[in-house]
């Protein structure tokens, strides 16, 4: 090592903070125990988290926050403790979310409960108990088929009948949902009726992999063209891009990630889509904080640091440098802790509801896109040549 890196190195520890933890009494805010309480290894990584969820919500500079949510998280009830609590606070401008977890957050709606059972109860006896388990949780068969019920009768209705987005399915859905909840009376909103409420986006990358799906399945078996509903992928993958390419050309972005998976990915793709696709100048996102187990090391996206994104163009190299964080934990054992803290600091914004805006950044992307049209088009037709 040179002497000036050395040099370096050592300028850098002089400046770096004390680990010199207070000792905790039970009278400290959330935020300050963050503050002063986890110093080091996992804890670190989760009080650096929450500073980054901190700034972003509550920057002078209004960061547009992206929210992926993998998992069987409704089940878990962590969408009432959490998700809907931070929607209501104007906390999340777009959702990414799996179809389980919009399908499986309709059953306590109906009268269902879900309740713990013991992970090592006995499959084949659960099995024939007519009692389906999420490892330590679990509700009866008569839950699933009345979902399902509940769910065809709604895709069957006239505004259903064309192409649209998961956006725009879920819009819908959530309206009735929140119509339902009106007239039977709920104290706590589903999570696609507390969406619709504030105007956030739903997308589901995967929608095929879910049980809402699968009446779309039926209905189509069983009504032939008289079932006229479509998912248009394509559109939907283009409106995201366009969501994300008029937030960021109005202000940062941030995107907290709740777990891996397919919603991570499809959050995070509609930066390549916009710069390696359509070729414009997409700087990533701003703030990137992940609550995941997976090991980092297996090339499983679901475990992807802000720095590997960036060599997509996914998040800025601002990002990678000062405001991302990996945070190696269970998103139920340390998530709460960390929203009850972003409460307790004060995090509150007017909700932005871009779901509103959807014209707008199709219209912001399609001005933007006519000056590229031509180019893109002569790349269509440019030869592919094999290299040895």
């Amino acid at each position: 090592m040179s002497e000036s890196r050395a040099k370096e190195l050592s300028d850098q520890f002089a400046r770096a903070a004390e680990v010199r933890p207070r000792p905790i009494t039970g009278q400290e805010r959330p935020e300050e125990l963050f503050a002063h309480a986890f110093p080091a290894f996992v804890g670190r990584q989760v009080r650096t988290g929450f500073e980054l969820m901190l700034r972003s919500a509550t920057s002078a500079q209004r960061h547009a926050i992206f929210l992926t949510l993998s998992g069987a998280m409704t089940p878990a009830g962590l969408h009432r403790s959490v998700v809907v609590p931070l929607i209501e606070r104007g906390l999340v401008d777009v959702l990414t979310t799996t179809g389980a977890n919009l399908y499986h957050d309709a059953h306590r709606l109906l009268g269902h409960r879900i309740r713990e059972v013991p992970p090592d109860a006995g499959d084949r006896a659960l099995r024939d108990a007519r009692i389906i388990r999420i490892y330590d949780l679990g509700f009866t068969e008569e839950t699933l088929l009345d979902t399902d019920r509940l769910f065809a009768r709604w895709l069957m209705e006239p505004e259903f009948q064309r192409p649209m987005t998961t956006a725009e399915m879920h819009h819908l859905l959530g309206k009735r949902l929140f119509e339902l909840e009106q007239a039977i009376g709920v104290d706590q909103p589903c999570l696609l009726s507390a969406c619709y409420q504030a105007g956030v986006p739903i997308f589901v990358g995967a929608p095929q992999d879910g049980s809402i799906f699968l009446n779309v399945v039926k209905l189509r078996a069983v009504l032939g063209d008289a079932f006229r509903f479509q998912l248009d992928v394509a559109d939907d993958v283009h409106l995201m891009a366009a969501l994300q390419w008029l937030v960021q050309n109005e202000g940062p972005t941030a995107v907290w990630m709740f777990g891996g998976g397919v919603p991570k990915n499809y959050t995070l793709q509609g930066e390549p889509t916009l710069s390696q696709i359509f070729g414009l100048d997409a700087r990533g996102f701003d703030v990137d904080v992940q609550f995941c187990v997976d090991p980092v090391d297996n090339g499983a996206l679901s475990s992807c640091p802000a720095g590997e994104a960036h060599t997509w163009g996914k998040v800025s190299a601002e990002c990678v440098e000062m405001s991302s964080q990996y945070v190696k934990a269970d998103v139920t054992s340390v998530v709460p802790w960390v929203v009850h803290a972003l409460f307790s600091a004060g995090a509150r914004r007017a909700p932005a509801r871009l779901y509103d805006r959807l014209g707008a950044a199709r219209a912001r992307l399609e001005q933007d896109l006519a000056v590229r049209r031509p180019a893109l088009r002569a790349e269509l037709d440019e030869p592919v040549t094999p290299r040895p």
